[in-house]
């Protein structure tokens, strides 16, 4: 594996820009800024884009512009004009599975209810790498919805963000195609 394109996934507009859902452009909007790589908007990509270096490899970084339910439409359009074969392609979002703070790395696997995965799974199909950042979970899934809608609390906040640094410390190993490297180091508490 080598990763060529790196997707965010979030919400566009002021309104969702602190809100659980949006880990995914958190981390992204904090890689472009680490590498120097500025987004422009492309309206034929459905997204705002960046070229950066990583690990002295050409990288892609992708915001769909769409809403996260039709996040897979970005992936396609991109994946398709650069003809970028969906297993160099990596994926961060917000993972209610995980305990804020978490982060995991893996490869392919089901969409466990969250609506931008359903949409990329649909597009480009299952087989990307996953960078899945924990945001906790409701404890009902009838509350699922406005949680992750919502902004975290101060100490959830403070510790996705630490996971988001950790990934960002371990991006170039996971750009080369150094995953179980990359999945010892991230996966340690």
């Amino acid at each position: 594996m080598t990763v060529s394109l790196i997707i965010g996934l979030g919400n566009p507009g002021d309104k969702y820009t602190k809100t659980r859902h949006n880990a995914g452009f958190w981390f992204i909007n904090a890689l472009a800024n680490r590498v120097g790589a500025s987004f422009k908007a492309e309206a034929k990509f459905s997204a705002e884009v960046a070229k950066a270096t990583i690990a002295s490899q050409s990288v892609w970084l992708l915001k769909p512009s769409t809403y996260m339910n039709r996040s897979g439409l970005a992936a396609h359009q991109f994946s398709s004009f650069y003809k970028i074969p969906v297993d160099e392609v990596l994926v961060a979002y917000d993972e209610l599975d995980l305990i804020a703070g978490t982060v995991r790395l893996k490869k392919s696997g089901g969409h466990g209810g969250h609506n931008g995965l359903r949409d990329l799974h649909a597009q480009i199909s299952k087989n990307y790498w996953r960078l899945r950042f924990g945001i906790g979970h409701p404890g009902d899934r009838n509350k699922v919805a406005d949680y992750v809608l919502s902004r975290p609390n101060k100490d959830d906040e403070i510790a996705i963000n630490n996971a988001i640094d950790k990934a960002l410390d371990n991006i170039e190993l996971i750009v080369k195609g150094e995953d179980q490297k990359a999945m010892n180091l991230l996966h340690t508490e």
